[in-house]
């Protein structure tokens, strides 16, 4: 028979509690079924860059003929040079 969840007064009093415990004694964890977060922002962090004035002016310009804001460009490249370099690779070497 699992444990009771205690009721918490606060998010604080919640982290302290599981750090010290283990969630198995209170959650049947293999009856647990995927739930799907879709309106959940990722957490953002913001970061100083220092880029040539002169890739900032074309990242711009590329920014404008997208009609998007060059900082969200920024971001599609990176994520995908990000994903490109995660990938295994045998699928880099084919070119993809």
């Amino acid at each position: 028979m699992k444990r009771t969840i205690p009721k918490f007064i606060s998010e604080d009093q919640e982290r302290e509690f599981w750090a010290k415990h283990d969630s198995t004694e209170f959650i049947e964890w293999s009856k647990a079924r995927k739930a799907t977060l879709s309106k959940l922002k990722p957490s953002l962090r913001t970061i100083s860059l220092r880029l040539p004035e002169s890739m900032l002016e074309e990242l711009k310009l590329l920014a404008h003929k997208w009609d998007v804001p060059y900082q969200s460009l920024m971001k599609v490249f990176l994520a995908e040079r990000i994903e490109t370099e995660l990938a295994p690779n045998d699928l880099r070497r084919s070119g993809s």
